[in-house]
């Protein structure tokens, strides 16, 4: 088995497969280096597939002679040997899941360090301090990643630990916490990216930096971003270092500046969408060293989707921009646009993710957890967050921090998880259950209100105007053009809608229910295309989830077992009494349904039931009516539900294009089964809520209840 890939191996894959493969950050390294030849510091990916077996039974064999030959390729390269007493190489071992995870695993700089090559580093770089605060930061991360206290003096015993810490974090509770508030599956394990260093800390002509090829708080297509100068790029993202504004590059290394923007916009134009861009400079050199699609807050989102599609040289769609936000269209995000006259700000950061939040202050992500459990609204307050934080910051309202710049740690998950968050508030001091805001003091407990957008923090509850994000009026036209229906609900806002890409784990779901499916039902009911269904449904035959019989996909043993788990975890989850009481009003409901519907199959001639020909046009448009205000009733009864249960929302809107379609004309979607019909969706909404309240259909039909 091949376990290692160098960057510039010629995938020959789909990229949510390379993304499997590899992990999206090496996916992101080689699209640099092959599709666009961007400058990237030589390295190669272990896969993800080294990670699981290493979990499931240590040490892979072979992967050490794999790992050392590669090494070789990248000393060629670079003209510098591993653990050479002379301008040695050095390496950064760093973390890479198929889904963007970040900061939630581990990351090891300048491996390869020992007294030896530290003074071989010393020599080349003309720098004895620039090598020693090299030695002495990789010792730190080392000691705390591997979780030794001695630090191997041979190179290749350093990156053998090291690679087996990046594998062993997948499982670490913050990343966890985080695969569990993302919905991304355990099994898949990180790809490991091992990568010749290169230094941003070699001086003022050097530095490191993160750049969002739009402004991923508001949207706005300019480039946005933070730099340090003689600086390595963990400082960065670590929040506890000052940074600078990406725009301080035209003035201070314009060349670069210039260079820099370039890649970018060929970056944002091949991806197609917003991107988040990690790079270093060495002395006046520029490397790329990662990029990925970046996170975004919702308002953003709406904004990026407008203008891509209505760019008519950008390569995205009115019907792929609607697809990307449809969720963000069932409840369109708000702006503050003012605060109450005469409340004034008792501090100001950053406007890193935008929203209004307010809550009791909190100080450790622990409380944060115990106060959301216990009904209350926090704010997380912190110096500045870190990847062990993430379980409170899910359950907090917003996130203040006194330090960290637009691209620091708790900026990008804010942003990511749509959480109001102000950061670099400078005004914070945080001590021992004490908070002081500018030269006012709060207790944990006291209420603070937070402005994502303008960076203001106020003392107790403050509430003013807000409206609806501009863009989500366009985006909501162009979804009913498109033919997606969307309710608006109560207070102008729209009903729960279901995302256009598809996830493995709904798809098991759903072939639980139905069975037997092909790409273009699957596709119709998961609001996908059949390109994008089929393209999924031949992954899971070929991770033994799925097989074909008679042209359609069908679950195997396998696939059973996992969709049966995953439904079990929703019922858990959501709650047994939450569950039955649900499909005890399921059942209230049930038998106007199956009237419904047998009122438009048949219908009463001179006092005998026969088959409705559709030839008396009153008593079709008495049915319509019927089905029109039972579907109020049924909204009514679901759209709660989906507070508690996210995923029932797919149910609601398909039963919405359903009633949408059945009242524009086209009858074939109150029952027939070869469209995603009304009768066809009501039914397996009652299988899988048979399911969720753990019994069988050949228990509810004994008891007189199917």
């Amino acid at each position: 088995m091949t376990y290692l890939y160098p960057f510039d191996h010629p995938h020959a894959l789909p990229l949510p497969d390379l993304n499997r493969l590899i992990g999206s950050k090496a996916a992101g390294l080689s699209t640099m280096v092959t599709a666009l030849r961007l400058p990237v510091p030589p390295g190669f990916t272990i896969a993800t597939t080294a990670c699981t077996d290493f979990l499931a039974g240590g040490w892979p064999d072979g992967l050490e002679e794999e790992v050392r030959a590669q090494m070789r390729r990248v000393e060629q390269a670079v003209d510098r040997r591993f653990g050479a007493a002379d301008d040695p190489l050095l390496v950064s071992v760093r973390s890479g899941a198929p889904a963007s995870m970040p900061g939630m695993m581990d990351t090891i700089l300048n491996l390869g360090l020992n007294q030896v090559t530290m003074a071989g580093l010393a020599r080349a770089a003309g720098d004895p301090a620039f090598a020693a605060g090299c030695l002495a930061r990789f010792t730190t991360m080392y000691r705390a990643i591997v979780g030794e206290n001695e630090v191997p003096v041979d190179p290749w015993d350093q990156l053998r630990a090291a690679i087996a810490a990046v594998f062993a974090s997948w499982n670490s509770e913050r990343a966890s916490s985080y695969r569990r508030h993302e919905g991304i599956p355990d099994h898949l394990g990180t790809a490991v990216t091992v990568q010749a260093m290169v230094f941003g800390n070699l001086g003022a002509d050097s530095g490191t930096g993160v750049l969002f090829t739009r402004n991923p708080a508001t949207g706005e297509a300019t480039f946005y971003g933070d730099v340090m100068f003689n600086a390595q790029g963990e400082d960065v993202v670590a929040g506890d270092h000052r940074t600078e504004p990406i725009s301080v590059l035209d003035d201070r290394m314009p060349d670069v500046a210039r260079q820099l923007r370039g890649h970018a916009i060929a970056l944002e134009r091949h991806f197609a969408d917003l991107c988040d861009i990690e790079f270093t400079i060495e002395r006046g050199r520029l490397w790329m060293l990662q990029v990925r699609v970046g996170k975004r807050s919702p308002q953003a989102a709406l904004r990026i989707a407008v203008d891509m599609a209505e760019d008519p040289n950008f390569p995205v769609t009115r019907a792929e921009a609607v697809q990307r936000v449809l969720p963000l269209l069932g409840d369109p995000p708000r702006l503050q646009v003012e605060h109450p006259s005469g409340v004034e700000a008792v501090a100001a950061g950053l406007g890193a993710s935008p929203g209004i939040a307010c809550g009791e202050i909190v100080i450790s992500a622990d409380d944060a957890v115990a106060a959301a459990e216990a009904g209350r609204r926090v704010i997380l307050v912190r110096a500045e967050t870190s990847p062990d934080d993430v379980h409170g910051m899910a359950k907090s309202a917003g996130i203040l921090t006194a330090s960290g710049g637009l691209a620091s740690h708790a900026a990008v998950v804010a942003r990511g998880w749509g959480l109001p968050a102000v950061v670099g508030a400078e005004a914070v001091r945080i001590t021992a259950g004490e908070v002081r805001i500018g030269d006012r003091a709060f207790a944990v407990g006291d209420t603070i209100t937070i402005d994502g957008s303008s960076g203001e923090v106020f003392a107790g509850e403050v509430a003013g105007a807000q409206e609806v994000v501009a863009e989500a009026a366009i985006l909501q036209a162009w979804a009913r053009e498109l033919g997606l229906g969307i309710q608006l609900a109560e207070g102008g806002a729209s009903a729960p809608a279901v995302s256009g890409s598809l996830v493995r784990e709904d798809v098991l779901r759903t072939l639980l229910i139905k069975a037997y499916a092909t790409p273009e039902v699957l596709a119709a009911c998961m609001f996908s295309t059949p390109e994008q269904a089929a393209d999924l449904l031949d992954r899971l035959v070929a991770d033994g989830l799925l097989e074909i019989s008679a042209g359609a996909f069908r679950l195997t043993a396998d696939g059973k077992a996992a969709a049966a788990e995953l439904v079990a975890d929703d019922g858990e989850r959501w709650g047994a009494d939450e569950a039955v009481a649900a499909l005890d009003a399921f059942l209230r409901l049930d038998g106007r349904v199956k009237e419904a519907v047998t009122a438009w199959q048949m219908r009463d001639v001179d006092g005998a039931q026969t088959l409705n020909d559709h030839s008396d046009a009153a008593y079709d448009r008495s049915v319509l009516d019927r089905l029109a205000a039972l579907h109020t009733d049924v909204v009514a009864w679901l759209h709660p539900l989906t507070t508690r249960l996210d995923r029932l929302a797919a149910y609601e809107a398909r039963l919405q294009r359903a009633a949408d379609c059945a009242r524009d004309g086209d009858t074939a979607y109150i029952a027939s089964p070869r469209v995603d019909s009304y009768h066809s969706v009501w039914f397996e909404l009652h299988e899988d809520l048979i399911r969720l309240a753990g019994r069988t259909r050949t228990d509810e039909v004994a008891a007189g209840r199917a």
